[in-house]
């Protein structure tokens, strides 16, 4: 029997699951990691700790395998992330990730001119200061003599790969995500490269999520006890690979995930661009790619809830309980989630959160539904956008830690009016990494046989009752936060002098 492991990178953990070529889990393993955040806007990570943290898990998976079994490891990872090395190939920098907002005033700037469009319409990501392009500018404008010094500029599996393998290289869907990528060609977009001053030398060099290399170092070979020709697949980002854990790669298919932070994301078989420039395009294969839109605010907003008007030994099942005896539309209460900025789908990193509606008559447990129906809000205005590129989805495939919950399935099902299937399967990204690297080894013809692997726990059905209420709050909630999005630059400025 052979064996395949899937690995995913994340921005707080490394999650690792060794498969049989069935998709059955054999083990797995998770170690986790901090966000440094010692400066407003600042959301790094220490490349040294996730590199240990990614053979830490691989030593758990492995423990008592027979070597000679291992077929291959394949990887999945979160996007967005720079990291700077020097000349003797040491990290200038730590890995900056997504969550950094320090970019923002020159993603401003960019996105006022006419080649942010541009930029956009041949890389397919939206100018954001989570993209490497809104990164590089930064540190070109504010840290000229760091930024001088750079060989390479890569990201954390592009770090991962060469202290195992010595060689810089990126994956289509990794590059596809760092606003540098024409996804159309598949290289190196030559405006961006002139407006950074770079040359393409000094970025990795673009390979197929399907690509694979073995010869591991011989030390990290003999600490994992992997053998030199075990293939190493590259794989792709997380947010795809999650479409893929979930059997979400039919374009009629949505793949809906809830965890810290959240997305909406459907498969299409060729790169489109969202004419409004709010939709990302990201590859999972040469063939496979995804539209979508990420949110930066999902269950981060419900642990701030419980944190601030409860109390943080209170758990999240407790919240849902109380949020479950509260009427759908919580008593014409309305909630902005925009508690750390937003992404999609107004990509505003001054955005702000607020409640709408507020009466004497209110109480805690309607602002805690009111929270949680405006995180779905939000995924669902995403959708809407979605919806006019791929048409109306004929099923949506829920995952992250909210699927956990009755309440918020329910809730998911009532605000798309769409039926809520919840897989079965165990860690997405890892479970789609795994079977892009069976299919990239040749021991799987396709990617459809991940429908057989995955599985199904439950399926909710819209409750036509609730809604109808959604159907008639939804409107609002969307006029509330078109008025506020002029004032939300205003009240973050202010926010800041006060620091």
């Amino acid at each position: 029997m052979k064996y395949i492991i899937g690995i995913d990178i994340g921005t707080t953990s490394t999650k690792c699951v060794l498969y049989d070529l069935q998709g059955t889990i054999i083990s797995h393993a998770d170690v986790g990691y901090q966000l440094i955040q010692t400066e407003p806007g600042m959301a790094e990570e220490d490349p040294e700790e996730i590199f240990q943290a990614v053979l830490n898990v691989l030593k758990q998976v492995l423990n008592g395998i027979d070597a000679s079994k291992l077929g291959g490891v394949s990887f999945s990872t979160a996007m967005h992330s720079l990291i700077l090395m020097d000349e003797n190939d040491h990290p200038l920098t730590r890995a900056i990730t997504w969550a950094d907002n320090r970019a923002v005033n020159y993603t401003d700037k960019l996105n006022a001119t006419d080649l942010g469009a541009k930029i956009y319409a041949k890389t397919g990501t939206p100018i954001h200061p989570m993209a490497p392009l809104s990164k590089m500018l930064w540190l070109k404008n504010d840290r000229p003599d760091l930024f001088a010094q750079t060989k390479k500029f890569i990201d954390i599996k592009s770090y991962i790969f060469f202290r195992l393998f010595g060689v810089y290289k990126i994956d289509y869907s990794i590059a596809s995500a760092t606003g540098m990528f024409n996804i159309f060609d598949l290289q190196w977009e030559p405006t961006v490269l002139k407006l950074l001053n770079i040359e393409e030398t000094r970025l990795p060099d673009v390979v197929n999520t399907t690509a694979s290399i073995s010869g591991i170092n011989q030390k990290y070979g003999k600490l994992l006890n992997i053998k030199s020709d075990v293939s190493f697949i590259f794989g792709a980002s997380d947010g795809v690979l999650s479409n893929l854990g979930v059997d979400a790669i039919d374009p009629r298919v949505v793949a809906v995930t809830i965890g810290t932070s959240g997305a909406v994301r459907v498969v299409v078989n060729k790169p489109v661009i969202d004419p409004d420039g709010k939709l990302f395009c990201y590859a999972l294969t040469k063939n496979k790619w995804v539209v979508g839109g990420p949110v930066n605010n999902g269950g981060i907003v419900f642990r701030w809830i419980r944190d601030q008007l409860f109390d943080a030994k209170v758990s999240y099942d407790d919240l849902t309980k109380i949020a479950s005896h509260v009427p759908a539309g919580s008593n014409g209460l309305l909630f902005q989630p925009y508690l750390g900025g937003e992404r999609a789908p107004i990509w505003n990193a001054y955005a702000r959160g607020s409640f709408f509606g507020l009466t004497r008559q209110h109480t805690k447990s309607d602002m805690v539904r009111s929270a949680l129906e405006g995180i779905v809000f939000n995924l669902y205005s995403v959708m809407c956008l979605i919806e006019k590129i791929t048409g109306k989805p004929t099923r949506i495939q829920a995952t992250g830690g909210f699927a956990r919950s009755a309440l918020w399935r329910q809730m998911l099902a009532d605000i798309f009016d769409q039926d809520v299937t919840i897989p079965e399967s165990f860690e997405s990204s890892c479970l789609g990494a795994a079977v892009l690297g069976m299919c990239a080894l040749g021991y799987i013809k396709n990617l459809s046989v991940v429908k057989d692997m995955v599985g199904t726990t439950d399926i909710y059905h819209p409750n036509e009752k609730n809604v109808k209420v959604y159907q008639e709050l939804f409107p609002i909630w969307q006029r509330v936060t078109r008025a506020l999005e002029p004032e939300y630059k205003c009240i973050a400025e202010f926010q800041n002098k006060q620091k």
